[in-house]
């Protein structure tokens, strides 16, 4: 039997389930879950493999107009999603109508890549609403094969795997077959202090932080590690740290924790939080962060 391969690229708008979707098809945890919106900021590579394919799955940003020169680089990564895709995923949220996303379907008719579009969340809302949501977003794309799933509860995951092979070029592996995803350690440490912020702030805060892992030294018994958080205003700094720093320190036990059992060892954690007015707009600060500019 011939070898299959390809790059599968998830797509949609902010906060419709991408990451969860990548998460449940991967079977590993790679893209940070919250219910805020804008959460992925970079493009995140998952492999699975079997004896006779190999999977590239890819979550991206969600489509946004930007606002700053983040926004741009994390838009660019939707495009770069789109050039190099052997199939598209484009997730739409029952009840969700089209808006920022129409130009970006555009250029998807013109690719002629297959799309099939899955509408998420049918778990949590009435027929009707689904079967408005289908009615208004398929004429939107050339022949798109439409499946209505749940990828909180794996519901119709298996459609979704069967319809990718069908679309799934021959070719052989791209990657090591051994290989999960194509970011270094240093980048999920980084993602999983970020999304502690999530969780743990409200309002303009988390999206005010980017973090910069400075250091990881991995030493027989632990592995220490020193991060620094950048936020915007002295304002931001105060509310990570706290009162009497016990922000601070909450946030670096749930990370530590967390990083423990990623790492499956010990870890010591080190923070600093810094401010950075214009690190949203620095090329060269966004250059540091991993994104491209």
């Amino acid at each position: 039997m011939a070898h299959k391969a390809g790059f599968v690229n998830i797509i949609g708008s902010p906060n419709v389930g991408k990451s969860t979707l990548m998460n449940a098809l991967v079977g590993e945890k790679l893209s940070i879950i919250t219910r805020k919106a804008q959460t992925t900021r970079h493009r995140i590579l998952g492999i699975i493999n079997g004896e006779d394919f190999q999977i590239v799955y890819s979550d991206t940003p969600g489509i946004l107009k930007p606002h700053y020169k983040l926004h741009e680089a994390m838009m660019k990564q939707v495009g770069n999603a789109l050039q190099d895709a052997d199939v598209l995923l484009y997730m739409v949220e029952a009840g969700e109508k089209p808006g920022e996303t129409i130009e970006l379907i555009e250029k998807i008719n013109l690719s002629e890549i297959p799309v099939l579009l899955l509408i998420n969340k049918v778990d949590a809302v009435e027929q009707e609403r689904i079967t408005e949501t289908e009615n208004l977003w398929t004429p939107l794309f050339k022949n798109p094969e439409v499946i209505k799933i749940s990828a909180l509860k794996n519901l119709n995951l298996n459609l979704v795997f069967d319809a990718i092979m069908q679309y799934l070029p021959e070719s052989p592996p791209y990657y090591g077959k051994d290989e999960l995803t194509d970011k270094p350690v240093r980048f999920f440490i980084s993602e999983i202090i970020r999304e502690k912020i999530l969780l743990f702030y409200s309002k303009e805060v988390p999206y005010s932080v980017e973090v910069f892992i400075d250091s990881f030294k991995e030493e027989s018994t632990i592995i220490r590690i020193a991060a620094t958080i950048f936020v915007a205003r002295e304002s931001q700094k105060a509310i990570i740290l706290g009162h009497n720093g016990a922000g601070i320190k909450r946030l670096g036990t749930e990370a530590r924790l967390n990083m423990e059992h990623f790492l499956d060892k010990h870890v010591f954690l080190a923070l600093t939080v810094k401010v950075n007015d214009n690190w949203r707009n620095d090329n060269q600060m966004l250059q540091r962060f991993g994104y491209e500019v």
